[in-house]
């Protein structure tokens, strides 16, 4: 039996002390991974030159080339590398550098605890993607794109004097590419904010009017979808599915369970379940397209079409993105679980449970909506977490959500 590489950390930082008590931090978990540290640029970018780097962790203020053009760089010439930056103070405009190249912002000091948690993460999650490929272009992704008019919107609004930040917040909440980066900006502590946010008009709250439009107007964190709408896969219905089942995973936690932390996770795991669609559209739209055409004549799930187009399937794609950008393990393990739930370890009710059902439910309650094959519900993983007998009430209880929005809609 092949026993799997241990993945490679890079520390870089100008430092000695610094570097000094990284080593001394890290070295109870040598056995599991390799560690190399750098105390300059050109020092770092020789390392990774010589050996595969899976993680690189740098100092944001350094003489010369700073952690940002360091990463910057990484992004360029080695885009499987997971880039985290650590900073002590740093300006806003300098943290606005840093937004479209790194996937994590960590402050200094770091608890160990939550340092040590942050590497882990980052190095399993080099063996959620297998295809390097994909890894480089998920590894690539600094913004997910909107529809256009969404985008425009959002930016007429901006450069109106009298808007307001609950108006901005409700555009940008209704919109999973928004949302998506909104939630990784608050979550990766990019403005000193480092907590885990129970819903995108939270995060906005919390960035203020004034930061929204330094992002939206002046460093572009926000895009939209290039080139004309799809004849053959609907974002917008991608759109309405992705709230609807945020709104079902949320009311299905409440019921089943009165832990506010999980009830919050379930809520934004199920918002952002298919953003690994959204991803695989907007960079490989024609190979995409070939997948729903495969899934509509051949009767099979889109996820197992994906899997014979790309070799895997959009929850592992969207569960590396998420990852990638720091929100919580929970979140993450229900974005990429959610159509393998058979294979989640020490299965229990939780986001990932609960969003597969969540799911499930949509494809019962909209079926002219899917794409193929409905997806199936796991009757024997909730039988094992005895959850199986509350299906028909959770239906029930979705569809009430369904009728109270189509009462406030007439």
């Amino acid at each position: 039996m092949s026993r799997i590489p241990k993945k490679t950390i890079l520390f870089v930082d100008d430092e000695p002390n610094i570097l000094s008590g990284l080593k001394r931090m890290f070295r109870p978990m040598r056995k599991t991974m390799r560690f190399r540290f750098a105390q300059s640029v050109p020092e770092a970018l020789e390392v990774m030159a010589e050996e595969q780097i899976d993680v690189v962790v740098s100092d944001m203020r350094m003489p010369g080339m700073d952690g940002t053009a360091l990463l910057t760089t990484v992004k360029k010439q080695y885009p499987h590398a997971i880039r985290i930056i650590l900073t002590g103070q740093a300006d806003d405009t300098t943290i606005m550098r840093t937004i479209g190249v790194v996937h994590q912002l960590l402050t200094k000091p770091t608890d160990p605890d939550v340092f040590k948690q942050v590497i882990r993460r980052a190095s399993a999650l080099q063996d959620l993607m297998v295809d390097e490929g994909l890894k480089q272009l998920v590894s690539e992704v600094g913004t997910l794109p909107s529809l256009p008019e969404t985008y425009a919107d959002l930016q007429r609004l901006l450069r109106d004097p009298d808007s307001s930040l609950a108006d901005v917040a409700k555009i940008i909440e209704q919109d999973l590419a928004m949302s998506a980066k909104i939630l990784q900006l608050v979550n990766s502590a990019f403005f000193g904010l480092y907590t885990h946010i129970n819903s995108p008009t939270r995060a906005v709250n919390l960035l203020g009017l004034d930061t929204i439009k330094a992002l939206v107007l002046g460093v572009g964190v926000f895009s939209e979808i290039k080139g004309g709408p799809s004849k053959i896969f609907s974002i917008s219905t991608l759109w309405s599915h992705s709230m609807a089942t945020a709104s079902y995973a949320r009311k299905i936690a409440g019921e089943a369970s009165k832990d506010q932390e999980m009830i919050d996770h379930c809520f934004i795991a199920g918002l952002l379940h298919d953003v690994g669609k959204l991803l695989l559209f907007s960079r490989l739209p024609k190979e995409y397209e070939q997948a729903v055409v495969m899934a509509g004549e051949t009767g099979c799930t889109l996820d197992e079409a994906e899997l014979r187009i790309f070799g895997t399937g959009h929850g592992e794609v969207g569960g590396y993105l998420i990852g990638l950008w720091g929100l919580p393990g929970p979140v993450v393990e229900a974005i990429t679980f959610h159509h393998r739930i058979d294979t989640y370890p020490e299965l229990s009710l939780c986001p990932a449970l609960i969003v597969h059902v969540a799911d499930y439910i949509y494809s019962r309650l909209k079926p002219d909506n899917c794409i193929g094959q409905p997806p199936e519900l796991n009757r024997q993983a909730l039988e094992r977490t005895t959850m199986l007998d509350h299906i028909e009430d959770w239906i029930d209880l979705c569809r009430t959500i369904e009728e109270q929005e189509g009462d406030d809609d007439g």
